[in-house]
């Protein structure tokens, strides 16, 4: 909504939610290249690094995808608002599957780790890029 000179006025993400959001991105980006270092040298400690730091995303990203969810509830409904939530959901479920594909023994997490973390981490940058370039009006508290 433009101000009285004309210009668009952006809302930011109350803090809180922009620190979970962007929280959740390097710990998802962190296993995803985990799960890379063990695909190549078989040492299982990268296997160890990709769960823990998707235990962490998952926190973080749960967090955020509630604050959405509350933020939706409150009616304050946009296609990009409704698809963050989305994105951020599936990204959330997608990354449930990968710690508990992570949960098998050594090397029977491979392929499958990898592929869940490559696809989970796209999703949650997608998602951290619409959280962040939302337009609304009201302009910056």
């Amino acid at each position: 909504m433009p101000d009285d000179l004309g210009r668009s006025t952006y809302k930011a993400l109350h803090p809180l939610h922009a620190v979970l959001l962007a929280g959740a991105l390097p710990l998802f980006l962190g296993a995803l290249l985990s799960d890379w270092a063990y695909s190549g040298s078989f040492q299982i400690q990268w296997k160890n690094f990709a769960s823990w730091l998707l235990v962490g995303a998952l926190v973080f990203a749960g967090f955020a995808l509630l604050w959405a969810l509350v933020d939706l509830i409150r009616g304050r409904r946009s296609g990009r608002r409704i698809a963050y939530f989305v994105l951020l959901l599936a990204a959330w479920i997608l990354g449930f599957i990968d710690a508990l594909v992570h949960a098998k023994d050594a090397y029977a997490s491979m392929p499958e780790g990898l592929i869940l973390s490559v696809i989970t981490t796209l999703l949650v940058i997608v998602a951290t890029f619409l959280g962040f370039s939302t337009l609304r009006p009201g302009g910056t508290r």
